[in-house]
């Protein structure tokens, strides 16, 4: 350690917002370029590796084979797909000296079907799985959380072509299992969930979700069915009030209240009842969107269902909802707007009888509305976001909910690519049959965050053995009495040489400063060598359980393989 690059930090950097994040770098694992964009240090880049090199293994072990595509793609193939321009801004581009389109790959779809579309001619050369584990780039909106959401990541993306169906099917089922054996062997508590697909395209897709109480995304599950899936993707079993009596539309004077909030408190009005209208624009149209009040509008399934991406959305600036409503904002509703717009209404408001909606005035509101009587609009099948209480949509318990980091995502392609760069084989009779394609995906970085989500305390971090940059660290309490430091340097060259991954902190620091650096970066197994090192006695420490023996420096060995193999990992 007296020649280690570790420049571990005492106190918690401001720019850090997660735990695992403010762990990174404090252990020194990580450093900040610019935003979204991070150097791995020496410690940080051997777990990575292990991570990777975890990855890799059971990558291999599926029948998958690694190759290395280049990060720098023409934008022609992009545009055959469609998605060069519904990636939106989070593409990187870039021209060449000869004003040539390029992107810096976010993901590789495009660039492996163009690999294989001129050269797997045959369905006898089916199935097939390329991978590969490679830098990507999204030039994120709000890169956040460390290495969660950054716009420089590394990431494991396979990519299967199949004859038909079935065999897409099994080799999706394939990578799955490949996931769980990987996650597992990471020490990740994880949950298998439903997820959106996204720009990937419109058919299944699951995503693997690290449980952290700090998590990006939201998922709901039951624990009574095998229903499980992301807040994005979540359907949402609402529930309708009863019916009312039907009565005129009222107009009413809420003055200063232009919030649900305001008109549950203020107004005291029942808010099963209220409907909000939201208000959002599309390129040049202007949409209204209904949901009921009490509710938070689901963004995804909005995008899905206007099939657009989030770049096209934004909300209405305050002077244009005025134009739109005559009003302030907050007091919206779907009657009487000023400007042409197209109106989108959730099914479950339109069983909502005696509705309260903004009257389209400032400081007013309209009850006693009803849908179809009084205003009409496209019905959405379900726009809400899942919350705790709701009901399971496949077996009607109350679902729960919980934080999870994404660590790896799988999809089923079908033929998407496959048709869009006219990439085919010839089948059985000889005919030409466009590819069955399935691509997944493990953020190898972000793994690394999760792991340290998952593994940590008030102290540091608690690396599992598999992931850990080193095995063991070896205290020597006093570098500077030569019985300590020989003694140390002795047991740190013996374990090297069986094998082990062996850290040997001999600087010239006060006991407590390497102590408390041991406890931050979290290696497994510490071995101190202090003042009983003449009569070859040391202490072992276990970083999990915080178990400590003093023994003989000839049981040392037996010592460390009871560890491992109580951890579950056999040396």
């Amino acid at each position: 350690m007296s020649n280690m690059y570790m420049p571990t930090l005492r106190e918690v950097p401001s720019e850090a917002e997660l735990p695992s994040h403010q762990l990174l770098l404090r252990a020194g694992l990580i450093r900040k370029l610019v935003s979204g964009v991070y150097t791995f240090l020496p410690l940080g880049s051997r777990a990575f590796r292990n991570v990777e090199k975890i990855v890799r293994e059971e990558m291999d072990n599926s029948g998958a084979q690694e190759v290395i595509m280049p990060v720098a793609q023409p934008s022609e193939l992009w545009q055959q797909t469609g998605r060069w321009e519904d990636f939106g801004p989070e593409m990187f581009r870039l021209k060449d000296r000869n004003a040539r389109g390029f992107c810096l790959g976010p993901t590789h779809e495009e660039v492996v079907t163009s690999l294989v579309k001129d050269e797997l001619k045959s369905y006898k050369q089916l199935p097939l799985n390329l991978y590969q584990i490679q830098v990507k780039f999204r030039d994120e909106k709000r890169p956040r959380f460390g290495l969660i959401r950054s716009r420089e990541f590394v990431m494991k993306d396979a990519y299967s072509f199949d004859k038909d169906e079935k065999g897409m099917l099994d080799a999706y089922q394939v990578m799955w299992d490949a996931y769980v054996k990987t996650f597992d062997r990471c020490k990740l508590k994880y949950r298998v969930v439903l997820g959106d697909a996204g720009v990937m395209g419109k058919r299944t897709s699951h995503e693997f979700m690290a449980i952290t109480k700090y998590g990006e995304s939201s998922i709901a599950y039951c624990d009574k069915c095998d229903f499980a899936a992301t807040d994005e993707k979540a359907q949402v079993v609402y529930n309708v009030p009863e019916k009312i009596e039907d009565k005129e539309v009222e107009k009413f004077y809420t003055p200063s209240v232009g919030t649900i909030e305001d008109l549950v408190n203020k107004m005291e009005l029942p808010i099963e009842r209220l409907v909000k209208t939201l208000l959002l624009k599309i390129q040049d149209e202007v949409i209204a969107v209904l949901i009921p009040g009490s509710r938070q509008l689901n963004m995804i399934k909005l995008q899905n269902y206007l099939e657009v991406s989030e770049h096209d959305i934004e909300m209405l600036n305050e002077q244009e909802v005025l134009e739109v409503t005559g009003a302030k904002t907050g007091f919206a509703g779907p009657i009487n707007l000023k400007k042409k717009v197209r109106i989108i209404v959730d099914k479950s408001v339109t069983k909502i009888t005696g509705m309260v909606v903004g009257g389209n005035e400032t400081d007013y509101h309209l009850k006693n509305v009803e849908y179809e009587r009084d205003f009409l609009g496209e019905i959405a099948e379900d726009l809400m976001l899942i919350e705790e209480g709701d009901r399971c949509p496949k077996c009607g318990e109350i679902v729960k909910i919980e934080r999870g980091t994404e660590v790896g995502n799988i999809f089923q392609l079908g033929d998407k690519y496959s048709k869009s760069l006219n990439a085919t084989f010839l089948n059985e009779q000889g005919k030409a049959e466009h590819f069955w394609m399935g691509s997944y995906g493990i953020g190898v970085s972000r793994t690394l965050q999760a792991i340290i989500a998952q593994h940590s305390d008030e102290k540091g971090i608690v690396w599992p053995l598999e992931i850990a940059p080193y095995q063991i660290i070896i205290t020597v309490v006093n570098a500077k009495k030569q019985v300590q430091l020989e003694k140390g340097t002795q047991i740190y060259n013996e374990l090297r040489k069986k094998g082990y991954t062996v850290l040997l902190d001999d600087r010239n620091e006060r006991a407590g400063v390497k102590f408390n650096d041991a406890e931050l970066i979290g290696l497994p197994i510490r071995i101190t060598v202090g003042r009983d090192a003449e009569e070859n006695l040391v202490e072992m420490v276990e970083r999990k359980t915080a178990d400590t023996v003093k023994i003989s420096t000839d049981d040392i060995e037996e010592n460390i393989i009871k560890i491992f193999e109580k951890q579950g990992y056999n040396f």
